[in-house]
């Protein structure tokens, strides 16, 4: 197939979801997680959970960046953009967040924080404009890092002297070995993020499929690819034989993208880090290594200490790991919305609450 038309075939959808309905019969209850944002707004975009048995139920995990950064970075965030002569670069998708006391978005109307397409955008900024510090904020998953490391590198055969990275990074499969051993959530299968193994392949799923038996499919983002991923999900349960299977083998390869695995190892050291409403994950971050360290802000500049508060009534964390959906939060189409979000999860395009309110809620 070429053609995006072709992977939304509703006669085709309808065919595998019989197949999913036949092969399900007799299961006892499985709980399948999504871990990648889009695949949870094509969901449901798409309406997937109600083609769905009875018995095999959906449920979204820590798949959106922005959502999983925690409120103590976004307050660090906008301390910095505070301090003279420093220019905070960003991600849009990061703006809305809302910190303690303050924003990213409402900072940008001091004209202290300024949106990219490209971290690359915010190292040229700096080179242009040598008289400020320019720090760029490094969130999201192994997809987006080596454009980051690539602005790295560019910064020191530049010779930059004031560009910084705060990297907030985070590597997705310390996150679903945590939530595979979790017996709250009790995931039976993952459909494991595609922007993701595109870079990092499959071989870093096998240690979730041998050590805790829970079968891992990398699925492509449209209504098909979803589909067929569930159901080969739904056979590999039948069978009591976990293993890695691609479903997007037009996109992903078995070993991942080798330049762009090369580029994070050279630029990034892995570290411990904090994912909100989860906690500190081992082994789950990304820091500058040693021979970039000159391009680290934490490390490179005096920071303010900053106090972040709880948020009250929000349950993004309970959403993340999914144990709870957002209408079960009562802020959720209520005090929280896209217009007024309470927390991270209906910020981002690829957050939980945003995918629920524009799809299914939000409709009503």
């Amino acid at each position: 197939m070429k053609y995006i038309d072709e992977f939304r075939d509703m006669a085709v959808a309808t065919k595998i979801s019989e197949l999913i309905q036949r092969e399900a019969r007799g299961l006892k209850m499985v709980s399948f997680m999504e871990v990648c944002g889009t695949h949870t707004m094509a969901v449901e975009r798409f309406g997937i959970r109600k083609t769905l048995p009875d018995n095999v139920r959906l449920i979204s995990g820590p798949g959106c960046p922005v959502c999983v950064t925690p409120k103590s970075y976004i307050d660090k965030a906008i301390a910095m953009s505070d301090i003279k002569d420093i220019i905070v670069f960003s991600f849009g998708d990061m703006l809305k967040v809302p910190g303690t006391c303050s924003s990213l978005l409402k900072q940008r109307s001091k004209g202290k924080v300024r949106i990219v397409y490209s971290p690359l955008d915010a190292a040229l900024f700096a080179e242009k404009n040598q008289d400020k510090k320019i720090i760029f904020l490094g969130i999201g998953f192994e997809t987006t890092v080596p454009t980051v490391a690539s602005s790295v590198k560019y910064a020191k055969k530049k010779k930059l002297k004031n560009f910084f990275i705060y990297s907030g990074h985070k590597i997705m499969p310390p996150a679903m070995e945590l939530l595979a051993k979790d017996k709250e959530v009790n995931i039976k299968g993952f459909l494991c993020p595609a922007h993701v193994s595109a870079i990092i392949g499959m071989k870093s799923y096998g240690v979730i499929c041998k050590k805790y038996n829970i079968p891992c499919v990398i699925s492509g983002f449209e209504p098909l690819d979803i589909l067929q991923s569930i159901l080969m999900l739904v056979k590999q349960v039948k069978s009591k034989k976990a293993k890695v299977e691609n479903q997007y083998s037009r996109v992903v390869k078995s070993s991942g993208n080798i330049m762009a695995l090369r580029l994070i190892r050279e630029v990034f050291s892995i570290n411990d880090s904090d994912w909100r409403g989860i906690g500190v994950i081992k082994n789950s971050g990304l820091v500058l290594s040693k021979g970039y360290k000159d391009f680290d802000a934490e490390r490179n500049m005096d920071l303010p200490d900053v106090k972040t508060s709880v948020d009250k009534g929000c349950i993004c964390g309970s959403v993340l790991k999914g144990i709870k959906t957002p209408p079960e939060c009562g802020l959720f189409y209520k005090k929280c919305t896209p217009e007024n979000p309470q927390g991270a999860c209906m910020v981002s395009s690829e957050g939980t609450c945003a995918a629920y309110y524009k799809y299914s809620l939000g409709q009503k």
